[in-house]
């Protein structure tokens, strides 16, 4: 029988206290996987105490550190606790973000600087923080979060959009000058259930029709939950998936093969 086992293995996940990062750290801990997460949350706020939770539930160790991913300072203090603690760092699920919409001429520089450092500088720099730690365990794995915004979009999701796309880049730079030590794969999801997909929909004149609208342009029939794309982290995470590195997974539930929408 198979089983992805990350026992032993160290993971930092960014922006764990909700959405995709509250999915993978929950599903690498499944795997045996110890996790040092972080996030803008206050450290005794009840997300971080249902992070710790499932961690234990698990039997495996946790670490939370408040971290604002576009603060350089707040990455370093990620990583010297997460070492600090665990003495190692195997696996990288750089996660965070946010939803920058503005729109090509209603964006601001001041919106554009913002969303580049938080969409694309913080990955980087996180990454590099860690590869010298990567490279010691021999087998490292960095997994970027990106977006099916990378690959098609919608109008008014400038400047976002752009970003996610430059983490493909990314991905495939890091996978050719830091393997084959370190593995670099990209994760680019559709339509996950989440906080910040209910507000998308909330913002629609009827927020559960245009829900049912959406679920029928996906062949799968459904949204994705974050449970299954901390799944597949956990795989990419494991030696099943060691020929995998310097290309980004759409995961989208089909939507990407329809021609056009009915």
């Amino acid at each position: 029988m198979l089983e992805i086992n990350l026992r032993n293995k160290v993971a930092i996940v960014t922006g764990v206290s909700s959405g995709i990062g509250k999915g993978v750290a929950k599903m690498l801990a499944q795997a045996g996987c110890i996790v040092s997460g972080c996030g803008r949350t206050d450290k005794n706020d009840a997300s971080v105490n249902e992070f710790s939770a499932t961690a234990k539930q698990n039997g495996v160790e946790s670490l939370y550190t408040e971290v604002d991913v576009t603060k350089d300072a707040d990455l370093e203090k990620l990583v010297e606790n997460t070492v600090k603690r665990f003495g190692k760092i195997d696996i990288l699920v750089s996660n965070a973000g946010v939803n920058v919409f503005k729109g090509a001429e209603k964006c601001t520089e001041e919106d554009w600087i913002y969303n580049h450092k938080l969409n694309l500088s913080s990955h980087w720099m996180v990454c590099k923080l860690c590869k010298p730690h990567l490279d010691k365990s021999g087998n490292g794995v960095i997994i970027i979060m990106t977006s099916n915004h990378a690959f098609s979009s919608i109008p008014g999701c400038f400047p976002y959009n752009v970003t996610k796309t430059a983490l493909t880049g990314l991905v495939r730079s890091l996978a050719m000058e830091w393997g084959p030590k370190i593995r670099t794969i990209g994760m680019a999801p559709g339509f996950i259930e989440t906080p910040g997909n209910d507000k998308w929909f909330a913002s629609f004149p009827d927020a559960e029709a245009e829900r049912q609208w959406t679920i029928k342009l996906h062949p799968a029939g459904k949204l994705g939950t974050v449970e299954e794309v901390g799944a597949f982290c956990a795989y990419l995470g494991s030696d099943y998936a060691r020929f995998m590195t310097g290309t980004t997974y759409l995961m989208d539930g089909g939507r990407s093969a329809l021609m056009q929408d009915e």
